[in-house]
């Protein structure tokens, strides 16, 4: 049955282009959410930009008709803007002056009037949703590419096979990439994806494993990319920090995503690889370091100085990094021991900003680095991708569990929709940390706490 959706005003500023996504079902907006738009149009925010992009489509649609008795969608839909001056009464304690509970009127009245129709309230606000269905209506979270954490692409996967595959994988450092591989784990040859990373494991000695990489362009497994003195002296140790290195150090690889816990070695490891690419192999022009800037917790406020003194404390993580790498908070030296990231910016070689001026600009060859873009939504990580000119590589490293972006959660931040929607592409490579090797102390704290 046709099924009528009602839309709230969070659902819009978080995809403006939700009234095609509903198949051919009708589509609701009450009086109450234009009027919500018209506030947040002159934000200069994502949520600005969404607002006035959905403004636009919605006065185009003027054209077919009057929105009041409902005009045509592409997919079969009607869209009507609803005035809602027959709302039923609510409970005494939900005040008629709130948007929120104007919209909850005019969906159940809706419901009175249509009872055997489906109402469904769209909304990404969880206390309505407790409202709405309190009141006996149907209220849904709306994510157009709702992918559970714990059901991302991992960018692994554990094969059992013949002893014999191993050795022919050392011996020959390739192994066509065949049924074969997957006569005793038949499951895992249907989730396989380019550039995706395996163990080989010998099924009668766990102990007898490989590391490598499936190329789709090769159709074989190949064995991964070891630097013998290390990134700046960092070494992976464990199996998907080896998958980082390969994918870091892989120049037909221009996409990579690495996602893990705090203290896995995301940030590091990335940093470590693009001083490799641009400092030792030249291969970049630059090294370019950025993050979003989002407080943990409350915001102190406006900060003194110019734009460099404003960003040190949000820049403060990628310094931390790249001070270790130099070797001037380490225990041991290392090459570049008391230089500091200083010396590599008066080069031009290093520079670190932040993803506020990032729109409009077009950046070739360089080595970009995107800390913390599990705070980032889909839009914005798609702006910052589109920003690649020729010969540049975007890595991308996120916690989803990690987010301070209040409009974004763990299943539908811009991280997760990178991940899923690039994992198909042979040149982009993810990467899923697991063990933390920051410290005991690190480790035993996210695994705890």
């Amino acid at each position: 049955m046709r099924k009528a959706f009602i839309l709230d005003t969070n659902v819009l500023l978080f995809d403006p282009l939700t009234i095609f996504k509903l198949g051919a079902n009708d589509v609701i907006i009450p009086i109450v959410v234009i009027e919500e738009i018209d506030r947040f149009k002159r934000d200069m925010s994502e949520n600005g930009r969404h607002a006035r992009h959905f403004s636009r489509l919605v006065d185009d649609m003027r054209k077919e008709g009057k929105l009041s008795e409902g005009v045509k969608l592409p997919g079969g839909g009607v869209l009507t803007i609803e005035l809602g001056a027959n709302d039923a009464p609510l409970p005494s304690d939900l005040a008629m002056d709130k948007a929120d509970n104007r919209i909850l009127s005019l969906a159940l009245t809706l419901k009175k009037e249509q009872p055997r129709r489906p109402i469904v309230f769209l909304t990404k606000d969880t206390n309505l949703r407790i409202k709405a269905d309190a009141l006996g209506i149907v209220a849904e979270d709306y994510e157009p590419s709702n992918v559970a954490p714990d059901e991302l692409y991992s960018g692994s996967l554990t094969v059992n096979v013949d002893s014999k595959l191993v050795d022919d994988f050392y011996a020959n450092k390739r192994i066509p990439f065949s049924e074969k591989i997957f006569e005793h784990d038949s499951e895992a040859a249907k989730h396989i994806f380019p550039n995706q990373y395996m163990i080989l494991k010998d099924y009668a000695n766990p102990t007898h494993t490989a590391l490598g990489r499936y190329s789709k362009d090769l159709e074989a497994i190949v064995p991964l990319v070891k630097p013998p003195e290390g990134m700046w002296g960092i070494f992976p140790k464990n199996a998907e920090q080896a998958f980082a290195v390969d994918a870091l150090l892989n120049d037909e690889v221009k996409l990579v995503s690495l996602v893990g816990k705090a203290g896995t070695g995301k940030t590091l490891f990335a940093i470590a690889a693009g001083l490799v690419k641009t400092v030792d192999e030249g291969v970049y022009h630059r090294l370019l370091v950025s993050r979003p800037v989002f407080p943990l917790g409350k915001d102190i406020g406006f900060l003194p100085g110019g734009i460099e003194e404003k960003l040190n404390p949000w820049m403060q993580p990628i310094y931390d990094n790249i001070d270790f790498l130099f070797g001037t908070t380490a225990n041991r030296a290392r090459r570049g021991a008391g230089k500091g990231a200083q010396e590599l910016m008066n080069q031009g070689m290093l520079q670190i900003e932040p993803l506020t001026y990032i729109r409009g600009r077009t950046i070739p060859h360089q080595y970009l680095i995107v800390d913390e873009s599990q705070n980032l939504t889909p839009h914005e990580i798609k702006t910052i991708i589109t920003r690649a000119g020729d010969e540049t590589k975007i890595i991308l490293t996120g916690d989803s569990f990690q987010i301070d972006n209040p409009y974004v959660d763990s299943a539908n931040n811009g991280l997760v929709y990178c991940v899923e929607r690039f994992k198909g592409e042979s040149i982009s490579a993810h990467v899923t940390f697991v063990k933390g090797e920051r410290s005991k102390l690190s480790e035993l704290a996210s695994n705890l706490l």
